[in-house]
């Protein structure tokens, strides 16, 4: 698994606990997966195969990182992959989406995906496992924005 090369200052996400991540050739990553995370992942992608997030700018559950079987939910060219997460024990990656104008307004940021107990929205994967999948952010560095200020769209 590759280095997440984290720089938090957030208290809130703790670089050694990111299980998935996909960083650029200069190791910096716009998305990890922590390792409670991971392991919910790898638990959907035995029971269905493989997954996808779509992150939605909605109220409420609708600004949950929504997972998806991979294609289930159609992306088009109002959306950006923000990452191929790469999830030990889960063999394909997970693609992370969110929609370009979104993206817009959280270029500048760093996501986590975490996953807490509770039921989220009844359309995302892990509904059922009495969990809900969601999302952390810090600021990127600056060395991070630089790095990834031409990825993506």
């Amino acid at each position: 698994m590759a280095d997440t090369h984290e720089f938090s200052t957030d208290p809130g996400t703790d670089p050694s606990t990111e299980a998935g991540t996909d960083p650029d050739a200069h190791g910096f990553s716009r998305v990890a997966v922590t390792e409670a995370a991971a392991e919910v992942l790898r638990t959907l992608y035995a029971a269905n195969g493989p997954l996808m997030f779509h992150q939605s700018g909605g109220c409420c559950d609708g600004s949950s990182p929504m997972c998806y079987l991979d294609g289930e939910f159609r992306t088009g060219a109002s959306d950006v992959r923000l990452a191929a997460l790469a999830v030990a024990g889960v063999p394909e990656p997970v693609t992370f989406w969110m929609s370009r104008a979104q993206f817009a307004l959280w270029r500048h940021t760093h996501l986590t995906v975490d996953v807490v107990p509770g039921r989220g929205s009844g359309f995302s994967l892990e509904a059922p496992e009495g969990v809900r999948f969601l999302i952390r952010s810090r600021l990127l560095t600056g060395a991070e924005a630089d790095a990834l200020a031409d990825d993506p769209g």
